[in-house]
């Protein structure tokens, strides 16, 4: 699976510690995500992925366009919801597309863990058929 990670600035410490404790299952799929919250990640956990602009610079909308071209299947975007950015257009773009093109989306760390463990089991295999 193709697993999307974003996080607010006031939740990107939260992202880190769910992807350490989350790693083995992760690193066995192909992981991308914004710059500053990927570099974090990185080098928290050592997991590789592929790390696009910052959110403000056009990371949220590198993510948006891969969503609309069918290659995300998971996004795992902790949102800060007393943020003024919570209501930036690109990124209720960014949860519009994932809801056109069906693609499953945690916004907070309750839904990732539900997820995560959803992932570990094949609830998410539906996935590789749609792609197909």
């Amino acid at each position: 699976m193709n697993i999307a990670l974003t996080a607010h600035d006031a939740k990107k410490e939260l992202m880190v510690q769910f992807c350490i404790a989350y790693c083995g299952i992760l690193s066995r799929h192909t992981l991308c995500g914004t710059g500053t919250t990927g570099k974090m990640v990185s080098e928290a956990t050592g997991l590789k992925l592929q790390r696009f602009l910052s959110g403000p610079q056009g990371g949220d909308q590198q993510i948006a366009a891969r969503i609309s071209c069918d290659e995300i299947d998971l996004l795992l975007f902790f949102r800060d919801p007393l943020s003024s950015q919570s209501s930036d257009p690109s990124v209720l773009n960014l949860l519009r597309l994932c809801d056109m093109h069906n693609i499953p989306v945690a916004t907070n760390i309750a839904t990732a863990e539900v997820l995560i463990h959803g992932l570990e089991r094949g609830d998410l295999d539906w996935r590789d058929i749609v792609r197909t």
